[in-house]
């Protein structure tokens, strides 16, 4: 480790001071000012092509830049209930990114208030207590809430967590009922399952978790043992919808499983009935596959400017690396695939952002690409999650997204932000009961250039 001696100059004092994260449990609130919620019902699940939750891979840039491009919502990556709980919130007064810190500092979540009515934080957990106090963990930085019982992955199924689940139904209905039971009823719940070896098994479950109060639920078509190689029985979900149809409920179907993009949504919700499609491989490949016109060349239409933002952002190197190095797309240039390949070359060798300045193009002006991704956004319609409170006729608060994009664009150039040098950002663990315990995972190559079955569950 290269140890600095050198003193800060003034300036530099005053910009790191300012990059200090506030510890304070919640952002202060005026009294006098007026209060705007943002409300997710079942509806907000229907009609939609949706971000799958993907561990790593489900990073906050990518989060960002799949609302950017069209995602209705996004799914934030599991996080285990016991790491979450020995957590420290903490905010970044120049960017606004909450990061959920555990041992040396290291993130164990991010999230950004510009993504929050469209967010969806997965639970890990086997313990109905220990998810009601996650949950209240995070509460007033999500819509909602899903619970992971698909992941097939040991790190997911241990201690009967993840697709443990579905052999333990009254565990699972248990959880689902006291997360219900335990947050607003503004705050959806969800759950997200994998289909049984028996059909009628896999009925008899979704009739069970439809009695606990759920909004949605996300059918992965594939079984535990099944792999991504394995092709999905989306067909087997049609039951499903109709069950859930012929129950009255007023709760949205999800399929996830073999779309690719959100014209291929449009199949599969044709075959299956299903009220949205989830997408989660394609999406790792190329975060803009939920336009109805996705990126193509994303070596230069994506990767610079998502590098930009990561930095900006200040995301842990390591996780961005990961993130980028799977990004691939169609070519539309004679020389695509060659400067796809080098430019993956280079980021795979890169030890830190400043190693990719050059793919990032030669200018770290991430703010600038923020505030793409913040007017996109706000150009979304609010009316169905925007949900006014009684407030103070006399008060003249604007909304969040006007207020973020008045401040974005207030700021001088002596506001913006360059991580101090020695600085280290958190690198979030794998999502395992006492992750930020432990050390770091050894760094996985993704599959695209490894060969091998990729870490990342779908």
């Amino acid at each position: 480790m290269r140890i600095s001696c050198s003193v800060p100059s003034s300036r530099n004092l005053f910009i790191m001071s300012r990059r200090i994260h506030s510890h304070s449990p919640s952002p202060p609130r005026s009294a006098k000012r007026a209060k705007r919620v943002t409300q997710l019902t079942s509806e907000s699940f229907r009609n939609g092509v949706v971000l799958a939750p993907m561990v790593r891979s489900g990073a906050l840039p990518t989060r960002l830049f799949a609302l950017k491009h069209g995602a209705t919502l996004v799914w934030a990556p599991e996080i285990v209930d016991k790491a979450i709980l020995h957590s420290e919130r903490a905010v970044d007064p120049i960017t606004g990114v909450i990061s959920y810190n555990g041992q040396q500092n290291r993130a164990i979540f991010t999230s950004h208030p510009i993504e929050k009515p469209y967010l969806i934080y997965q639970i890990g957990s086997a313990d109905p207590a220990l998810a009601v106090q996650a949950a209240k963990k995070v509460l007033g930085d999500v819509s909602g809430f899903d619970l992971n019982c698909g992941c097939p992955k040991p790190f997911s199924t241990h201690c009967g967590m993840g697709a443990a689940l579905l052999t333990n139904p009254d565990l699972l209905c248990s959880i689902l009922v006291a997360l219900r039971e335990a947050i607003p009823p503004e705050i959806t719940l969800s759950a997200k399952i994998r289909l049984l070896p028996s059909q009628e098994d896999t009925l008899e479950l979704v009739r069970r978790i439809l009695a606990t109060g759920v909004n949605a639920l996300t059918v992965h078509c594939r079984t535990r043992n099944m792999r991504d190689r394995d092709k999905a029985m989306i067909e087997r979900l049609k039951d499903i919808v109709n069950l859930v149809k012929a129950t009255g409920k007023d709760i949205a179907v999800i399929e996830n499983g073999d779309c690719i993009s959100a014209e291929d949504a449009k199949r599969v919700r044709e075959t299956t009935g299903a009220d949205s499609v989830m997408i989660a491989r394609a999406a790792e490949a190329n975060p803009s596959c939920f336009s109805n016109t996705p990126l193509t060349d994303i070596h230069h239409t994506l990767v610079p400017a998502y590098l930009r933002l990561a930095k900006y952002l200040d995301n842990n190197w390591s996780l961005t690396k990961f993130c980028v190095s799977q990004f691939k797309s169609a070519h539309t240039e004679v020389n695509g695939k060659a400067d796809e390949k080098r430019v993956r070359e280079t980021v795979v060798k890169a030890k830190s952002f400043e190693d990719v300045l050059d793919i990032a193009g030669g200018v770290w002006s991430g703010e600038d690409d923020f505030k793409q991704i913040v007017r996109a956004i706000e150009g979304r319609e609010h009316d169905s999650l925007a949900v006014p409170m009684e407030v103070n006729a006399s008060s003249t608060e604007e909304p969040l997204f006007c207020s973020l994009s008045r401040v974005l664009e207030a700021r001088t150039s002596d506001d913006k932000y360059t991580t101090p040098p020695g600085s280290q950002n958190p690198h979030p663990p794998p999502p395992v009961s006492e992750a930020h315990l432990l050390p770091d995972a050894p760094r996985t190559l993704p599959a695209l250039i490894s060969g091998k079955e990729p870490m990342t569950p779908t």
